[in-house]
């Protein structure tokens, strides 16, 4: 490649005649072009002069390179940048003209910016003299003022404290007076605008004044609940309150005590002045708590004439089951049990007609019975917690205390509509010890029933096996009663108050059926010799009735319920796969379905061994049936009647002996499995091991059909309504071996003729063959003798 300088030299002797001189002219200006063109295309490089002629040797190179055709374009390339250049310097000079007029406006524009600042800085020297001068002149009026705000804010802070003070003292002097007048209601009215005043003040430091509220508060409210108490508990009285006896309690509705109206009038004006005394009491009194072991949902307290109500039965309920008394007996909880559900009934007609007007009349939303039943049943908490304690590690006794308690909790939920919200036994019996001492003596007692039962001599009988429509499934007496002990656990638990305790009483239950089938198991294995016998069919029995139960309690709502609140367990501890999870969301598993799946591999094992053994001597009595001379039978032509073979005469037998047997042994759906497995192997065995085995003349053929349609199939018509389409094979062998000659010969041609491309199936279809293939149907037609002569 040449240099730039050379390229003008070679290119200006051809091209140009002019002088030297004229050369030197044109190729300065012509550089110059270049650069100012080089120089338009890259302004932002920044680069120095140093690097110009680099840019021009660059350029020129990237448009004439090495070619010397390319300089033709030399011409075009110089007007081009000459035309640029021109444009460069009318930019240049329209801004060179722009620019000194912007920095002219600019400098003025400072100039009365710095003017103005200036003066402000002359005016502000002696402003600020005159401020701090101002200032330290203010400062003592300033100390002054500030003095008396703090003075005004104590003295307002000393008048809101006199006015509330003044406001507790006027309420109370309205009380007094009130009560002077005997004017009762109207006191209990000021007296809980005493308590909202109270109420007000709780966020306030002032301690005194709480403390002066408060005892006024606290004075007042005795005075009048003691003679508000008084006066009511003398109505109840004349009520013959409390009602002991279901007898004295039917007898208030029936005889009313003398001046009726006026003593149910004063009832309800008294419950209602008790009723606007609950603020307060509830402001006073601190409320009875049990300890947080036992994790009791919070409720209000009980309102106060439903307190005063309950007091006489308090008293005798502490009277009678507390100290040394002779009905406070640890063993007979029923005792107090049954004493609370019998004071509540003889109330609820009571309160539901005497009581329950009143709260309603007077805006409450309160429950009379529910709150008469739920001060009873603190009592009965309380008397849980302190005698727990004392039986927890004897078994009986607290097996019977559980089982007493838990009869308590039905009546009081479906007798007495007690709600589930509130405090109930259950939570005593959900404390952590107590609750696992529970499920030990639970499972304890579960796995002593599950001996005594397995071990009794009417162990594997069908408690009804004489009565047809109920003995359907054939479940022994073992089965019947487990599964009952299972119910009756789920029935104990199902009001637990958290899913957690229910889930770990689940766990027991899986645990005991897990106990139980390997029992069944063990028995089975003793049996195994014997796997026709009625034991080991009442095994099986068994087995099939627990999974067949489980798995309808898997669709029960309750154990849904349960499997959600597994499923949450389980993704909070990630102790399942996600695929398992999603199976339990789905609802495509249950929580049985570990125990379901154990026990129908049980059953198949076992449905598996019955069906090998009667096939084992079914087989041994099929002997002489295998070696029957089936290539020399007369035909049917021959024969005057057709009759079963002699030698199929113990196969039919035995298997007729043993389809009864265990027809009357086993429940309908384990027997229908049984046969169908046996039928299926039976088909397979006589296709292969005797038909395919012998050859067939046509008076064997014959018989062979007679002794399989007339007499095997009926066997099994009692069964289903077409016991030939068990035996496919068979009966489709049967078809090939009697098809008649000319049939046969077509379509032994057509078998011949077909290809992997051409099929046989129509043919074969049209004469019955359906599960046989082609090349079965082949061998059949080769196990014919009864071809004619063809000369060949």
């Amino acid at each position: 490649m040449l240099p730039a300088g050379e390229i003008g030299r070679v290119s200006a002797a051809p091209c140009c005649p002019e002088s030297g001189d004229q050369m030197k002219n044109t190729e300065e200006k012509r550089d110059m072009n270049i650069a100012a063109l080089v120089g338009s295309e890259q302004p932002m490089q920044g680069r120095g002069d140093d690097e110009l002629p680099l840019n021009v040797s660059a350029f020129i190179e990237k448009e004439v390179g090495s070619d010397l055709n390319s300089l033709k374009k030399l011409g075009k390339l110089i007007e081009q940048m000459t035309e640029n250049k021109m444009k460069l310097q009318e930019q240049v000079l329209a801004i060179s003209s722009e620019i000194p007029k912007r920095i002219q406006s600019a400098l003025k524009d400072a100039e009365v910016s710095r003017h103005v600042l200036s003066q402000f800085l002359e005016q502000e020297t002696p402003l600020f003299s005159s401020i701090t001068s101002h200032l330290l002149t203010a400062q003592p009026w300033m100390d002054d003022l500030s003095a008396m705000i703090s003075q005004i804010e104590e003295i307002e802070q000393h008048l809101t404290y006199l006015k509330w003070v003044s406001q507790i003292e006027e309420l109370s002097d309205n009380i007094q007076q009130y009560l002077m007048t005997n004017n009762v209601p109207e006191a209990a009215s000021i007296l809980v605008a005493m308590t909202e005043v109270d109420i007000k003040l709780q966020e306030s430091s002032c301690t005194h004044l709480l403390s002066f509220v408060r005892a006024t508060v606290k004075f007042w409210h005795k005075i009048l609940k003691d003679k508000l108490t008084s006066d009511f508990e003398e109505i109840l009285a004349q009520l013959h309150w409390p009602f002991i006896t279901h007898t004295q309690s039917q007898t208030v509705g029936i005889s009313r005590p003398a001046g009726a109206p006026e003593v149910y009038c004063t009832l309800e004006t008294l419950f209602c002045q008790l009723l606007k005394l609950q603020a307060s009491d509830e402001l006073l009194t601190e409320p009875k708590q049990l300890p947080e072991k036992y994790s009791l949902p919070a409720c209000p307290s009980v309102i106060l004439p439903i307190q005063i109500m309950l007091t006489p039965l308090q008293k005798r309920f502490r009277y009678h089951f507390r100290g040394s008394r002779q009905t406070n007996v640890i063993s007979k909880p029923e005792w107090y049990l049954t004493q609370v559900l019998i004071w509540i009934g003889n109330h609820a007609h009571f309160l539901d007609e005497k009581i329950q007007p009143i709260l309603d009349k007077a805006g409450s939303v309160v429950n009379a019975r529910l709150e008469f039943s739920w001060g009873l049943v603190m009592l009965v908490l309380e008397k849980l917690a302190s005698d727990i304690p004392c039986l927890l590690y004897d078994d009986n006794l607290f097996c019977h205390l559980v089982d007493e308690v838990l009869l308590f909790e039905r009546e009081l939920h479906s007798v007495h509509g007690y709600p589930s919200t509130l405090a109930s036994c259950m939570h005593i019996l959900s404390e952590e010890t107590c609750f696992q001492r529970w499920l030990t003596v639970e499972r304890k007692f579960a796995l002593q029933k599950m001996d005594s039962m397995l071990s009794s001599e009417a162990a594997w009988v069908s408690q009804y096996k004489d009565i047809t429509d109920v003995d359907e499934m054939k479940v022994p007496d073992c089965a019947e009663v487990f599964m009952t002990l299972l119910l009756v656990i789920t029935d104990r638990y199902k009001n637990l108050p958290t899913a957690s305790r229910k889930l770990q009483f689940l766990e027991l239950q899986k645990d005991l059926v897990d106990d139980f089938r390997i029992r069944l198991t063990q028995v089975m294995k003793e049996e195994t010799r014997a796997s026709l016998d009625f034991r080991y069919c009442a095994i099986l029995n068994a087995v099939n009735y627990i999974s067949t139960v489980l798995a309808d309690w898997a669709d029960n709502v309750f154990f849904l319920q349960l499997q959600q609140a597994a499923l949450e367990v389980f993704a909070e501890n990630n102790a399942l796969s996600k695929l398992q999870l999603g199976q339990l969301a789905s609802m495509e598993s249950s929580v049985f379905d570990d125990m379901i799946n154990l026990l129908e591999r049980l059953k198949l094992d076992m449905l598996t061994r019955q069906v090998d053994h009667v096939f084992r001597e079914v087989k041994d009595a099929a002997k002489l049936y295998k070696k029957e001379r089936w290539l020399s039978l007369p035909s049917q032509s021959e024969q005057a009647v057709m009759s079963l073979s002699s030698s199929a005469c113990p196969l039919l037998l035995t298997l007729r002996d043993h389809l009864l047997q265990l027809e009357q042994q086993l429940c309908f759906s384990l027997f229908r499995i049984f046969w169908q497995i046996l039928v299926e192997k039976l088909d397979t065995y006589i296709y292969q091991e005797i038909i395919l085995a012998n050859h067939f003349n046509e008076g064997g053929a014959a018989q062979l059909q007679f002794d399989m349609t007339r007499n095997l199939f009926p066997l099994f018509s009692h069964y289903c309504k077409r016991p030939e389409n068990y035996f496919k094979h068979v009966k489709e062998a049967c078809i090939v071996l009697n098809l008649n000659i000319g049939s046969a010969l077509l379509l032994k041609d057509v078998l011949q003729s077909a290809s992997e491309h051409v099929p046989a199936t129509a043919a074969l279809n049209e004469v019955g063959i359906y599960k046989l293939a082609q090349q079965d149907v082949e061998i059949l037609l080769n196990l014919r003798t009864n071809w004619p002569n063809t000369g060949k």
